[in-house]
């Protein structure tokens, strides 16, 4: 128990952290500005954490008496959309901060005290878990609004590795039935279970995530301006939103340059490309005669092991991940190359499954047989339906906390701003090995 402890309150810094370091990179005016119709101020992001924390620590697992509660209806993210949170009355940058400080002293002083056990949601230490992992979201998103922020650069991280094995073009997956999701995951959230049986059929996939390379050959050869390659939804989006390359490329010459994080370089044809929509990846699948991934056939190229027919916990085997593994946790500014993780690549021969981009797949987001929603509806439940596609695998700035392979993610196919990318797959071929 002492030891379980430990590691929550080692996590609950680690998130801290984190969010004070995104927070603190800006002075106050960028901290209460709104950077994007699409994103929160920052200061938003650093009060809702800490009145989630409070709701869920503080009150519901400590039963103790509120630190704030005139502020939650700000902090409801259901209650107020994006685009209209500059005009509440939030807390300030230093309001703000003394608050999330009062309430994680509280938090403290709750896990020193109360049992990790005897109530579903303390047991193995879920409600700290998910709290952790609601604040590392919340920096990903931050980090996300540095990156539609304008102005001089204020982030700085060393480069991801270069490569360090070649990557082939493609691999096969076997058929046959294998474990989707997760009943043992202590920390899992309720859209990962229950842990089920899914028959895949054969399909290949590729062995790396797209890259800005070969994404900038569909764009060449008029994948923007052919319907041929798009859906309906996808052609009318591409149209109204006027969308020509990947969110935040600008043409430098007769190649292409990336800004991120203030900073503008030729884009590298070995990364993996980021900020395109499901629309977009969905059809530079089709132009390539591919498609996307489903995503339980994602699930299982990351996943299945075909020595020992069980499902890992990530592609590389049970333990947690590290530097070697994955680009996660912000460690890195950018997607790394391709080839830079052969200590991360799954039984079957995928690669960068884990970290860099996350990945559209062609599956809409829906409970798994047998779904419980839990804690509460409104993290999973109210956003099932044919409206939200489904994003696997993490990006360079989502936290090893918040990353499994069993782990959900899902958006809007109109998304950009996320850090989002792709991989394609493709129906087996008559007399190919299945």
């Amino acid at each position: 128990m002492e030891a379980l402890k430990t590691r929550i309150a080692d996590q609950l810094e680690r998130a801290r952290s984190r969010t004070a370091g995104l927070a603190d990179a800006v002075d106050d005016d960028d901290l209460v500005a709104q950077h994007s119709p699409l994103m929160s101020p920052l200061v938003w992001d650093l009060a809702h954490v800490g009145n989630q924390e409070e709701l869920w620590l503080v009150r519901d697992v400590g039963g103790r008496q509120p630190v704030r509660r005139d502020i939650d209806e700000l902090y409801d993210a259901f209650r107020h959309p994006r685009g209209d949170r500059p005009q509440l009355p939030l807390l300030g940058p230093a309001e703000a901060r003394s608050y999330v400080a009062t309430v994680r002293d509280k938090v403290h002083d709750v896990l020193d005290r109360v049992p990790l056990e005897g109530r579903r949601l303390v047991d193995d230490g879920f409600a700290f878990g998910m709290i952790v992992q609601h604040e590392q979201q919340h920096d990903e998103t931050m980090l996300a609004t540095h990156q539609v922020r304008t102005g001089e650069p204020v982030l700085d991280a060393p480069p991801p590795p270069p490569a360090r094995s070649l990557v082939g073009d493609e691999v096969v997956v076997p058929g046959g039935p294998f474990t989707m999701g997760t009943s043992a995951e202590p920390w899992a959230l309720d859209n990962e279970r229950p842990a089920h049986r899914v028959e895949a059929p054969a399909f290949a996939i590729d062995a790396a995530p797209v890259t800005n390379g070969q994404y900038a050959m569909f764009i060449a050869d008029g994948g923007y301006d052919d319907p041929r390659w798009w859906t309906v939804a996808g052609w009318e989006h591409r149209r109204s939103a006027g969308l020509v390359a990947p969110m935040h490329w600008t043409r430098d010459g007769d190649g292409w340059a990336l800004t991120r994080f203030g900073r503008t370089t030729p884009v590298a044809s070995d990364e993996p490309v980021v900020h395109v929509c499901f629309h977009e990846a969905q059809a530079y699948a089709a132009w390539a005669g591919k498609r996307l991934p489903s995503e339980p056939e994602w699930e299982k190229a990351a996943r299945f092991d075909p020595a020992t027919g069980r499902s890992r916990r990530y592609p590389w085997g049970d333990l947690d991940p590290t530097p070697e593994h994955a680009n996660l946790g912000q460690r890195h500014l950018s997607p790394a190359v391709v080839g830079a993780y052969p200590a991360g690549v799954s039984p079957l021969g995928v690669h960068q499954l884990i970290g860099d981009v996350w990945e559209w797949v062609d599956s809409d987001f829906t409970g798994y047989p047998g779904f419980t929603a839990f804690p509460y509806r409104e993290y999973s439940e109210v956003f099932f339906g044919p409206d939200y596609k489904v994003l696997r695998g993490g990006s360079f700035g989502t936290d090893p906390a918040a990353c499994r392979g069993t782990f959900r993610n899902w958006d809007y196919p109109i998304r950009r701003q996320i850090f989002a990318g792709f991989r394609c797959a493709r129906d087996l071929l008559p007399g190919e090995v299945r």
